[in-house]
């Protein structure tokens, strides 16, 4: 690879926009709330659509869905006000054809505007209507007799909307700032093979392509991103976000960590102990752990693991590390439910080892908040489970050397720092360990983790039986009432999972467990599932937890399904995590097309846990749209979580997938890690070069893209 370029020494990317022409101190501050100060920040305000004036479409030959612009004269007007104000324009050309345009809302001055005989010029999207093809609220510019307006030389940007700045304005001050654009020696980052082995334009001609696309492009390629010109963007954005991440990892490992170089007799005492011996996945994770636990440097590691394969061992033989080590382990997790599962599997493991396991939670108050407080401080507990509370001022740690994160996508990166920070002393900082029942495609996890050691449990443990899925229409939901009562009556539980609450969050609707087909029913809502479930089924214990709810009756709703008093328990997504119930083999997810591929996951592997066959039943209310016909079909054809994760990040793209808190993916200007996944090597290549060989680069590009401050602080 070539070598990296000098840093030049003008560069006039931050010149202030005061400098252009219609910038007041009202319009700077405006653009100043949206983040633009500086030319950079207008030549990388990128258009998020076009719209194509260069040419004059006919009339006859318009398409529904495809935005045009056409030029006509006004046949007939109608005014009408039937449902509510409306204005119909009814445009004819030279191809001896008619467009509606329609309003809905307008001023009298408008209505005068459309004389019959009137010449308009107007781009807008057709759309079928009551009499042939029609524009709602096209935009549009009644032309003089004589006017004979010239067509433009390239497509016209359609930028993100800032508050108190026009579209048009908002074009011609980019203008202005692309005029000022620099050559391209000064302009360009990258080393200069980077983009010629893709065969990508230079920046400086990308950004004048992405802004001015001239009349020949390819405006199918650029609406889906995939323009060279984009591409090349793409790939500069990519690897700011890169090397942000890579110099937090930097600079965290510039801090130094209590190396944990003991035997590790409590772990083997506890593997001994197990009813069960750990797969091959588990013991090569387990090795990595423990490889980075006995370096003087802090350990950052994701482990990722479908539902059920056995991370929170892995995490239990890590804290008995710490231990061992003389420091303490806290595990927090994102709701009490969980936090309390994974207390009573440390307890049941680690106190028969002389470990003791101490509980931190929103609802320990009193007295026993007290005593709780004073034991970690002391040192007299060594491994702590609990919530946020955790994170809480007044919690002290004697000597905290492993923090682990379960379900860390769940938590805002500030959110572990500050339980991090908690072991934080004279230099030193604690092993951080995070974990995530969500599979994450490696193309994801390449850049989204770049500042972490990824680890992947790809295996089931034996005796897990796989999960056979059902897609039914909701006309069928008197057939799963038998179906679950006769689950029931072989001694096996089930689940029934609504996506909401009460019933008036989603009108219309309907609460009888038999209704059949409804027709507009977006959702069934949990409680009156609950109430006609119970109807139905009176020979059944039926139970009810939802997140409004308050924890004590959810800790005892949930209690009690655990236990086995309750039959059926009726639920929202709350359970989506974490829920561990064997004897639970039956599943029903209620409008199941509403969830998204990882959810509808993560609840199926709620069933399965024991060694009876289970069931998950996906109710959809008909019709489907593509994407959830999609969904449904992933779900039926694989159990496999690496497998639904990248269709899931193939149909809903990243920051859903990962939560926007936790990554600032749903930051990205331009990339899409889905569609731009083929760049993902050459980022890497290109940024370890310029850390190693031109760190001043590096730190340009994550200024240009990302900004001064960094996104999140090295987590």
């Amino acid at each position: 690879m070539a070598a990296p370029r000098p840093v030049p020494s003008f560069d006039p990317a931050h010149q202030p926009l005061a400098g252009l022409a219609g910038v007041g101190a009202r319009t700077a501050d405006k653009l100043a709330a949206r983040g633009l100060l500086t030319l950079q920040d207008l030549w990388l305000q990128l258009p998020r659509q076009y719209e194509d004036r260069t040419r004059i479409a006919p009339i006859r030959g318009l398409q529904a869905g495809q935005p045009v612009q056409v030029e006509g004269v006004v046949e007939a007007v109608e005014r009408g006000f039937r449902y509510r104000p409306m204005l119909r324009v009814a445009l004819g050309d030279d191809s001896r054809a008619t467009l509606v345009l329609r309003f809905f809302h307008f001023r009298p001055a408008q209505v005068a505007q459309f004389r019959v005989g009137a010449r308009v010029r107007c781009y807008g999207t057709p759309r079928p209507g009551q009499h042939g093809l029609e524009i709602v609220h096209p935009s549009y510019r009644i032309l003089g007799d004589d006017e004979r307006p010239g067509l433009g030389d390239s497509l016209d940007p359609v930028y993100p909307q800032v508050e108190g700045v026009g579209a048009a304005t908002m074009r011609r001050l980019i203008g202005q700032a692309l005029e000022r654009l620099p050559g391209h020696d000064v302009l360009e980052l990258l080393p200069s093979a980077a983009a010629d082995a893709h065969g990508l334009p230079t920046l400086r001609e990308a950004l004048l392509t992405v802004h001015r696309p001239p009349p020949r492009a390819d405006l199918g390629a650029l609406l889906a991103g995939t323009h060279p010109a984009q591409r090349r963007l793409a790939l500069e954005e990519l690897l700011a976000h890169h090397l942000s991440l890579r110099r937090q990892r930097i600079a965290l490992q510039r801090h130094g960590a209590r190396p944990f170089d003991v035997p590790g007799q409590l772990a083997d005492r506890l593997r001994e102990a197990l009813p069960f011996a750990l797969t091959a996945a588990q013991q090569r994770v387990y090795d990595q752990v423990g490889r980075d636990l006995r370096q003087p440097v802090p350990m950052l590691r994701l482990v990722q693991g479908d539902v059920g394969s056995g991370k929170t061992v892995v995490a239990a033989l890590a804290a008995l590390l710490a231990v061992e080590a003389g420091t303490q382990a806290a595990l927090m997790a994102p709701t009490e439910l969980l936090a309390e599962q994974h207390l009573a599997s440390f307890r049941a493991w680690l106190e028969p080892l002389g470990v003791r396991v101490g509980w931190l939670a929103g609802k320990v108050g009193g007295k026993a908040r007290t005593r709780a407080l004073a034991d970690i401080a002391a040192g007299e507990v060594q491994v702590v489970v609990g919530t946020h509370a955790l994170m809480q001022e007044g919690v002290e740690f004697r000597g905290l050397g492993l923090v682990i994160v379960d379900e860390q996508h769940r938590f805002g990166v500030h959110q572990r720092l500050a339980l991090r920070d908690k072991g934080a002393s004279g230099g030193r900082v604690p092993h951080q360990l995070v974990m995530t029942a969500t599979p994450i495609p490696r193309t994801l996890a390449m850049t989204a983790y770049a500042d972490l050691d990824v680890s992947a449990i790809d295996q089931l443990p034996p005796g897990r039986t796989p999960v056979q899925t059902v897609v039914l229409s909701a006309e069928r939901r008197p057939e799963l009432i038998e179906r679950i009562r006769a689950a029931c009556a072989e001694g096996r539980q089930a689940y029934w999972v609504c996506t909401l609450i009460e019933e008036d969050a989603a009108k219309p609707s309907s609460a009888a467990a038999g209704s059949g087909a409804r027709a507009d029913v977006v959702a069934q809502a949990a409680q009156g599932t609950f109430e006609a479930l119970g109807a139905a089924l009176p020979e059944l214990r039926v139970g009810l937890v939802h997140g409004r709810m308050k924890p004590a009756d959810k800790q005892q709703a949930m209690r009690r399904f655990k236990g086995g008093e309750t039959d059926l328990l009726v639920a929202t997504t709350v359970i989506e995590v974490g829920v561990d119930v064997p004897n639970a083999s039956l599943m029903i997810i209620e409008n199941a097309e509403r969830l998204g591929l990882s959810q509808l996951h993560q609840l199926r592997g709620r069933v399965g846990r024991g060694s009876a066959a289970s069931s998950c039943v996906l109710l959809y209310q008909p019709p489907l749209s593509q994407m959830a016909r999609q969904r449904l079909a992933t779900m039926r054809a694989t159990g496999d979580g690496f497998v639904i994760a990248e269709k899931d990040l193939e149909l809903r793209g990243p920051g859903e997938l990962l939560g926007t808190r936790q990554t600032g993916l749903a930051a990205f200007r331009l990339a899409d890690l889905a569609r731009d996944a083929d760049l993902l090597p050459a980022v890497h290549a290109i940024g370890e070069q310029l850390l190693r060989e031109s760190p001043q680069i590096a730190d340009r590009l994550i200024e240009r893209w990302i900004g001064g401050a960094a996104r999140y602080a090295a987590a």
